[in-house]
């Protein structure tokens, strides 16, 4: 398949400037992932703060404090990665969403601003902190569902294309609730976990509602998309990934449903079921998009620097991201397992 893209190219498999912007791709997809995955029940439990208990918003904040440096590093390192490798994509892709990365940014300022703030405010203002927590956790959400809807759609600016986006947005937040929820059943015990339970199975439907929404989206608004599909090998694939989805929605809501009986060595699989259903979403995401950059206008090898200049990012990512990756991961080595009632 390689051999063939690169021929496709005019190009030898073992030319850099063909394998080059793939390895950029792939550590690009890599800390997309890791951002969502890792940094997503962050988000999840900050949107979740207003329906808890008055008493139990400080716990929250205060169960998330081991990772909030982790969790900045994934979205900031993978947009200087991406305007460093791909220079040429980076000004359009920006002009095309530079609404929902302005949304995406502040949101993430206001996050990490209102953390800090609150553990250095008088117990009076305390709770004006959380609330901006919230506001920025809702922000950064939603902004990266309008980021994932003008994908879907292909940046188009018809006025149902924007309601559509707009929907997407509001079903990512419940995607980040649906992780958020589930993270707090493995870390909490007693009322606070059947809270979190019954919080995780209203944000399945809308969650299940956007993943269906922006497949249905990616197929209608591009041919090539739909024919990658709907080609014996490629409708063996989505099936499959579709099946696994499946499952993993079913193992979600039984398991939520059931947490009452269910062992306390149990309390883990909703997060772990959480984990493989978005890693599925986003390779199949990745899948239908690969190779374009844009859809039908640029492919990654279009929007890629001078092949000097890509030599040199590649070697100091090769060098530094490894040290940071082990730095970050191993910040998460106690994301699971019970948290101790301080």
């Amino acid at each position: 398949m390689i051999e063939m893209l690169a021929a496709s190219l005019g190009v030898s498999a073992n030319d850099p400037t063909f394998w080059i912007p793939l390895v950029f791709i792939c550590m690009l997809f890599l800390l997309i992932l890791g951002g969502v995955l890792l940094d997503g029940f962050d988000i999840g439990v900050g949107i979740l703060l207003p329906l808890a208990p008055t008493e139990d918003r400080g716990r929250l904040m205060s169960l998330l404090s081991p990772w909030r440096d982790a969790n900045e590093f994934w979205p900031l390192l993978g947009i200087g990665l991406f305007a460093a490798a791909f220079p040429l994509a980076w000004g359009v892709i920006f002009g095309k969403l530079y609404g929902p990365l302005a949304l995406l940014a502040m949101g993430m300022v206001l996050r990490s601003v209102a953390f800090e703030f609150r553990i250095r405010a008088r117990d009076e203002l305390k709770p004006r902190w959380v609330f901006a927590f919230w506001l920025g956790s809702v922000a950064t959400a939603f902004g990266q569902g309008l980021i994932l809807g003008r994908i879907a759609t292909g940046y188009q600016t018809e006025a149902g294309y924007g309601w559509f986006t707009v929907v997407m947005g509001l079903c990512v937040i419940a995607a980040y609730v649906l992780l958020g929820a589930a993270w707090l059943v493995m870390r909490v015990d007693g009322d606070l976990q059947r809270r979190a339970a019954a919080w995780g199975r209203h944000a399945i439907r809308w969650t299940a509602v956007g993943m269906v929404a922006a497949s249905v989206m990616l197929g209608l608004a591009n041919a090539g998309i739909f024919y990658k599909w709907s080609n014996p090998t490629g409708f063996a694939v989505v099936a499959t990934v579709w099946a696994i989805m499946l499952l993993c929605f079913s193992g979600l809501e039984m398991r939520l449903a059931r947490l009452p009986q269910a062992e306390p060595s149990q309390h883990w699989v909703p997060f772990a079921l959480c984990l493989l259903l978005y890693w599925l979403m986003l390779a199949g995401l990745a899948y239908s998009l690969f190779p374009y950059l844009i859809l039908d206008d640029m492919t990654i090898w279009d929007g890629t620097a001078a092949v000097e200049s890509m030599r040199l990012v590649l070697a100091a990512a090769v060098v530094g991201l490894p040290v940071v990756l082990v730095f970050n991961l191993w910040a998460y080595r106690s994301v699971f397992g019970k948290a101790k009632r301080g």
